[in-house]
């Protein structure tokens, strides 16, 4: 029989009810880890808290709020909860999606998952009353805080939907990195190329968070180079396929895609291009992409259907560009296969973009029909954010004003860490 919980006043589902396996208890583990989150249009922050996350333990389940709960607590999301449990299991650090959880964590639900600690990153997130979602698990002794990454949220990315900035569009990937260009609002939190380097090499780790996995190079159209950014597990024998796409919001559209690629090619290295911020906007216009090249790039690293990728990668990938790739990997020039996905929003006809994977015999196609979400693009979000736009604006100003609470207590809670530390640093001297 479901039981109430006392603190966060949640339900406590009976077994046979819990939303994803398993359904009875298990032993509380010290390496499993549970976070939990809204996860909306999941982006490079959301990953890099759950790489983080993941280094503490062998697990991490990751629990979503559903749709209800964060309109009640924080304003309407923009994704639903099947799209965005598509996003997190997509993530490679992420070991189990647990749908509905509780906006306001419960002992009961993670100690149920068998988790003994819970992670975030060190802010403070409030619920509805402006009272901390964590507190229950901070008076427990069972919280992990790991830095937040500064420069991107969701709040971020749809002010410039809702603004139509173009403010954060990268001229030159490499060159920012080597600081030729500014990355002044461009960096996505990173303070300098140095770091933004630093942070792909992070998000390009195995599942556990620590070692080389994904391997990551930028191409330089003049010279027709690669230029490596972050080496990581060569194919060996792996049957080499290439992607490419603009891969803006990195959304289910993209997933599903991605997901289909990797079941028709089994055990195949995934090889994934992205394109410039400049070839984008050419195309598209307005102030696509909504996301940088830097952004949409760690957004494609972190995803598990991904062995590689390619900054910069052509937008019409010639015979020769696809060659090339099949050298660069040690396949004595042999192309890889080139998949074309059903969720296209560039207006190139198909026959220029295509005509150099079609002159190689290498092209296949993912049916539409076979992805989860085939009519799904990076449009798609926009129109939500314009269609309701006044919503999303309100949501935006009571996040301005929960954020001035949620940093007041912020600082008090790290007043009181550091005034403990320092209380453990005097015992400890007088001992």
């Amino acid at each position: 029989m479901a039981t109430i919980d006392p603190e966060a006043g949640c339900t406590v589902p009976a077994p046979g009810d819990w939303p994803v396996a398993p359904q009875e208890d298990v032993s509380i583990e010290e390496d499993r880890l549970w976070i939990d989150g809204c996860f909306d249009f999941f982006h490079h922050g959301h990953a890099g808290v759950m790489l983080q996350s993941r280094r503490f333990g062998q697990e991490l389940l990751v629990g979503l709020h559903n749709d209800a709960d964060i309109a009640a607590n924080k304003g309407p999301t923009v994704m639903t909860l099947e799209e965005r449990t598509a996003a997190v299991d997509a993530c490679r650090f992420s070991t189990k999606v647990v749908p509905h959880a509780p906006y306001v964590t419960s002992i009961p639900w993670i100690s149920h998952y068998g988790c003994k600690y819970v992670t975030h990153g060190d802010d403070i997130t409030s619920d509805a009353s402006g009272n901390d979602c964590y507190r229950f698990v901070k008076k427990a002794g069972r919280m992990k805080i790991v830095p937040r990454t500064p420069g991107i949220s969701t709040t971020d990315l749809v002010s410039r939907m809702l603004n139509s900035t173009k403010v954060h569009h990268i001229n030159n990937l490499i060159d920012c990195m080597e600081e030729r260009e500014s990355t002044e609002g461009k960096a996505g939190g990173a303070e300098n190329g140095s770091q933004m380097r630093a942070r792909v090499e992070e998000y390009a780790a195995s599942a556990n968070g620590k070692d080389p996995e994904v391997q990551v190079y930028a191409y330089v159209s003049q010279g027709a180079s690669f230029t490596p950014v972050r080496m990581g597990r060569e194919p060996d024998d792996r049957k080499l396929v290439y992607v490419d796409g603009g891969w803006d919001l990195f959304h289910p559209g993209h997933i599903g895609f991605l997901e289909q690629v990797a079941k028709s090619e089994p055990n195949a290295y995934i090889i994934a291009g992205i394109h410039d911020d400049v070839v984008i906007n050419r195309i598209v216009g307005a102030n696509y992409p909504i996301m940088n090249i830097f952004e949409r790039g760690l957004c494609v690293v972190q995803c598990k259907y991904v062995n590689s990728v390619i900054f910069g990668a052509p937008h019409a990938p010639s015979a020769a560009y696809l060659e090339n790739l099949g050298k660069l990997f040690g396949a004595s020039g042999k192309p890889p296969t080139y998949y074309h996905g059903p969720t296209r929003y560039m207006g190139v006809p198909e026959t220029t973009e295509l005509a150099g994977a079609r002159s190689l015999g290498v092209l296949r196609t993912i049916d539409s029909d076979a992805v989860q979400f085939p009519n799904f693009n990076t449009g798609v979000i926009v129109k939500r954010i314009l269609d309701r736009k006044e919503k999303y604006e309100e949501r935006q100003r009571k996040k301005g004003v929960k954020a001035v609470g949620e940093k007041a207590a912020h600082d008090k809670e790290l007043l009181e860490r550091q005034a403990a530390a320092e209380k453990a640093k005097q015992l400890l001297n007088g001992a």
